[in-house]
């Protein structure tokens, strides 16, 4: 599987039949280019244009925008409802978080998370392979709750998003911290690459950051 960062909240995510993407935005919205690509399917965590926009990618046969059992072409989805700030939706609506599994492999996706998570939903997580948490606060969940619900959850690799860097929209996303503070909070090995490649059996016991390059 091979997982690249389209940026703020975007992935491409490569398995062996299934290319998803996570999250597209507007680049009007977010100041970031966001390529020309294909997928089979598409995951939203919710209905705001940094988030959902869907007509960036060609291809398209199933688009996946709220909570639900999914499966699709040999990989399953789930998708479960959390909320976009610590007040159950008050201030910014619902979100969803996704659990993929493709290639044997567990991803989760948490969108734009504005809460701690409850033991429930943790033990619905399970065993994480790949953890996709937003860390750059201000819409999200900030630095040390992330770092925390790192903690909660011990995924094998955590991929931090939505985040300050060079180019975001300065109006709109100017105050969010850069991923640098998030790595400090968990302490973890840090690694530094433009594209993930990974399998099952390669993931080692020990936890680590991986910080997706984005590419210009």
């Amino acid at each position: 599987m091979d997982i690249i960062y389209l940026g703020h909240a975007s992935f491409r995510i490569k398995g062996r039949a299934v290319v998803v993407i996570t999250d597209p935005f507007d680049p009007q919205k977010v100041g970031l280019k966001f390529p020309k690509i294909s997928a089979d399917l598409v995951t939203v965590s919710h209905a705001h244009d940094d988030h959902s926009f869907v007509q960036a990618v060609s291809g398209v046969k199933k688009i996946i925008d709220g909570p639900g059992e999914y499966e699709i072409a040999g990989v399953s989805i789930i998708g479960s409802r959390t909320y976009h700030d610590s007040k159950k939706g008050v201030e910014r609506g619902k979100n969803t978080i996704y659990v993929i599994e493709m290639d044997d492999l567990r991803l989760v996706h948490l969108g734009d998370l504005g809460h701690r998570l409850s033991e429930d939903m943790l033990e619905e997580l399970g065993e994480v392979d790949v953890l996709m948490i937003p860390v750059g606060g201000v819409y999200t969940i900030g630095p040390g709750e992330a770092g925390e619900i790192v903690r909660d959850i011990e995924p094998a690799i955590t991929i931090p998003m939505h985040y300050k860097t060079p180019g975001l929209n300065p109006d709109t996303f100017g105050e969010l911290s850069s991923v640098d503070e998030f790595l400090k909070e968990t302490g973890l090995p840090v690694e530094r690459i433009e594209k993930l490649s990974i399998k099952k059996s390669e993931l080692g016991e020990e936890m680590k950051v991986v910080v997706l390059e984005k590419k210009s």
